[in-house]
């Protein structure tokens, strides 16, 4: 649609240049000729960038636009798209797109979008110097990883992006560059600012799907790869006539070259060849150039090779994506799901090709296998491998389980059943699932791998693995995943090889199509081979190996249903007061009663209600995938052996035992780490000498540790003499001067298994029992107390010495007569 001017545009009509409006300034330019240099303008469009506001700089925007030639917009345009877009080194935020939403600042969200739609006076600047066959340099250093370290090997990278684009620097130039033409340059800008700006910090919350960026993607998405129509729409009309869509004077590679000819991917820079492209491949240059930009400049920062070599991208590739740059990349995989699914059924299939069908319908079936499955495996592999184990890897899991359900996007949407069981998957996805199988399969047991790594008490982690399972469990879909693997592992006499990158030019290159593979299990061990290597070691997804991992898992997700119950049960126990009291010394000090490393305190009851759903729900779609039998998930629970002791405590961590004593099993570490079990210890040591704890005043604890041990040396004849008389005398000392033998104390203790020996210690006084804020604040209460009926603090301390000499008497007797019995 032709584009709208806002209304805050006409708010301030504040003139673009001092001595005359943007309308005169061509009659101003030919009055002094002087002016005529585009570095006036340039410099001109600066300083105004510093000094007016946002909407009056985009109004004069659009005016020089529609007034000024091309030859002299080609010197701003730089400039202009790095001041939108921010700076390649992240120095420079442009508009910072990335953090602007129309409910925080909607004057401004509105202008920008407005700007930069496909529609806009920005798309209209780019074409209007792409008609007149202008170039920008763009430098190869701010390329990704893996293809700047090509070019700069002087070897050409795989993508047609880039071929034919590089120029070598002159004698004493600063490096190589790419020279793109104007969309391009555009795009390149476009597409990095996602990477290249800073991560937004965290106490700023801002949700990408409502940024101005995230909304600019899907409409670029929308615009040049449409699901509707036969070519992209054309650019709207200008009002001095008809501005057709321009192609590049020097195109791209051919579409109809792209194809699998990995033979030609790596050739020496100095080889770049001029193709002639098809006419009627013009039409769709910009969504072959937008698709391709999106894919090498998000997708390709972990190079194929690397990761052949090393089964994982390694340190030497050190680009972390965010969880911003993941939503826009599950963004354009559900896109480009909806356009592949477009086609027509008589044109959906490589069997109906002919030369009467146009580029766009080529381009829709060719889009996913050919410019983004490679990439993305690696991309997926590297984000399971070294993704933090924490909640935020939802959006990476998000992201592959879009990709891997293209019947989602497809326009015939099939209605749920009335039972509200999950639809079944055609049969028609069957080719797209045989050639995506390490899609499926080897990343499914990565995700295993992560799964048995993790806290799934945590709601949501539990989620995660309740999704996964969700996805895979619907109906046909393990079937046609087996008949998948099957078709890659049945012998066969010849193995077709795959063609390796260092292969020579084949005279099929510049050939419309290649030939077509009728042979399924071909094109399965094409795809496996071709992004594992020919010598790779596969694991059958159902074979004995994952299905022992699913077997872990599922064990886990019984544990950690029956830690998620014990939580809640021990919450329900506690008021909300308990670590107020605590603190006090009111409440027990066992640091056993809470579980560290999950949310579910934090979440509360219905936390654990969607924890117990989740996995419930979970295991029941792991046994419908895998044919686990009830027998075999019974025994899962009996081997967990959730039987707990006389004071309702759960058992020990999982444990052998050997020389030394108890050994921790791989699954007693899983429940230490996630707090699912932990070994009772507590101090055994001399109790003047433990920790300080947290309900202690820790300078008053130490002046009474000096006070006592003073005392003690001072009085230990005395002390020993009076606790060694028989009488009741000697009782009443022995209750206050000696504490219980080490030896009465349970050592739990898992090595040690001696006889242990406690040292011989004489009377003692200690005093630290006055050091704690519980005692203090008794103390403080009783007085308070003994004021309101008029009771001074003499006769108030006398009382309480009164009656704590009746309280040890009675303790004295008690404590006598319970040794009587034992003897």
């Amino acid at each position: 649609m032709p584009f709208r001017r806002h209304p805050a545009w006409s708010a301030r009509p504040v003139p673009w240049f001092p001595k005359a409006a943007v309308s005169d300034f061509p009659k101003a330019a030919m009055a002094f000729p002087h002016l005529q240099q585009p570095s006036f303008l340039l410099a001109t469009l600066k300083a105004d960038s510093i000094n007016k506001p946002f909407a009056q700089r985009c109004q004069d925007l659009v005016k020089v636009i529609e007034d000024f030639p091309a030859k002299e917009l080609h010197a701003i345009f730089p400039w202009l798209v790095e001041s939108i877009f921010g700076s390649l080194d992240g120095v420079l935020v442009g508009w910072n797109l990335r953090c602007l939403q129309g409910r925080v600042s909607p004057v401004e969200y509105s202008i920008a979008m407005e700007f930069l739609d496909p529609s806009g006076p920005m798309m209209k600047l780019v074409y209007k110097l792409q008609a007149e066959d202008y170039s920008f340099d763009f430098p190869v250093s701010c390329l990704p990883g893996p293809v700047k370290a090509s070019i700069q090997e002087n070897v050409l990278p795989d993508s047609p992006l880039y071929h034919n684009k590089i120029q070598c620097p002159p004698t004493g130039g600063l490096g190589l560059n790419l020279a793109l033409n104007p969309f391009e340059y555009y795009m390149f800008f476009f597409a990095l600012s996602l990477i290249s700006q800073k991560p937004m910090p965290m106490s700023l919350h801002v949700r990408t799907s409502d940024c101005a960026y995230f909304i600019l993607v899907d409409r670029y998405l929308s615009w040049f790869l449409p699901t509707e129509g036969s070519v992209p729409p054309p650019l709207a009309s200008s009002p001095g006539g008809s501005s057709p869509s321009p192609a590049p004077r020097t195109p791209a590679m051919p579409f109809a070259s792209y194809g699998l000819h990995t033979s030609l991917l790596k050739r020496h820079i100095s080889h770049q060849t001029s193709v002639n492209a098809d006419p009627a491949s013009h039409e769709i240059w910009r969504s072959e150039t937008l698709l391709q930009v999106f894919v090498e400049m998000w997708l390709h920062h972990y190079s194929l090779e690397m990761y052949q070599k090393m089964q994982s991208p390694h340190a030497k590739e050190s680009f972390t994506p965010t969880e911003e740059h993941v939503l826009v990349v599950r963004l354009l995989l559900k896109h480009l799901h909806a356009f592949a699914n477009s086609l027509k059924p008589d044109q959906a299939s490589p069997s109906t090709h002919s030369h009467a069908t146009s580029p766009l319908e080529e381009f829709k079936r060719a889009a996913v296998p050919r410019f983004v499955q490679q990439k993305l495996y690696v991309f997926l592999q590297h984000c399971f491998g070294h993704w933090p184990l924490d909640a935020s890897f939802r959006a990476v899991l998000e992201m592959w389980l879009s990709y891997l359900q293209p019947w989602r996007y497809a326009p015939e949407k099939q209605v749920q059943s009335s039972d509200s069981q999950p639809r079944c998957v055609s049969e028609k996805w069957a080719p797209f699932i045989q050639e995506n199988l390490l899609m499926y399969t080897k990343l499914f047991v990565s995700f295993l791998n992560r799964a048995l790594r993790t806290d799934l008490v945590s709601p949501k982690n539990a989620l995660m693995v309740f999704r996964v399972a969700k996805v895979f469990a619907q109906p046909n879909l393990t079937e046609m995943i087996q008949k998948g693997e099957q078709l890659f592992l049945e012998p066969e006499l010849i193995i077709p090889h795959r063609q390796h990158r260092l292969f020579t030019v084949t005279s099929s290159f510049l050939s419309p199509w290649p030939p077509v593979v009728t042979d399924a299990s071909f094109k399965v061990k094409s795809h496996v081979y071709s992004l594992e290597g020919q010598d790779c070691k596969y694991t059958p997804m159902f074979g004995p190996e994952v299905r022992t991992l699913v077997l872990s898992l599922a064990q886990l997700i019984t544990q950690a249903k029956q830690t998620a119950k014990s939580i809640s049960d021990q919450c329900a126990e506690s008021p909300a007061s308990r670590s107020f009291l605590s603190w006090l010394g009111f409440g027990a000090t066992d640091p056993n009663s809470c579980y560290p490393g999950n949310d579910l305190d934090e979440m509360g009851q219905d936390s654990v209600r969607k924890t117990d759903e989740y996995l419930e729900k979970a295991l029941e779609y792991l046994r419908q995938i895998f044919r686990l039998s009830e027998a075999q998930l019974a025994q899962l629970t009996l081997a967990l052996g959730n039987t707990r002791d006389e004071n309702g405590k759960q058992q020990l961590p999982d444990c052998i035992v050997g020389e030394e004593g108890l050994i921790l099993t791989p699954l007693g570490r899983y429940q230490i780490i996630n707090g699912l079990r932990r070994f009772e210890i507590e101090y055994q040591g001399d109790l003047e000498l433990q920790p300080i704890r947290s309900y202690e005043i820790t300078s008053l604890v130490r002046a009474l540790f000096r006070l006592s041990s003073a005392i003690n040396r001072r009085f230990a004849g005395q002390m020993a003499a009076l606790c060694s008389r028989n009488d009741f005398l000697g009782s009443f000392c022995r209750y206050h001067l000696t504490e219980p033998a080490l030896s009465n104390r349970h050592l739990l203790s898992p090595v040690g298994r001696r006889q242990a020996t406690s040292p011989a210690r004489g009377p003692r006084l200690s005093l630290r029992f006055l050091g704690s804020y519980r005692t203090l604040l008794l103390l403080l209460l009783a007085f308070f107390v003994a004021s309101l009926f008029c009771i001074g603090p003499l006769p108030c301390s006398l009382l309480l010495a009164l009656g704590y000499l009746l309280y040890a008497v009675a303790m004295t007797l008690l404590t006598e007569r319970g040794k009587l019995h034992q003897l």
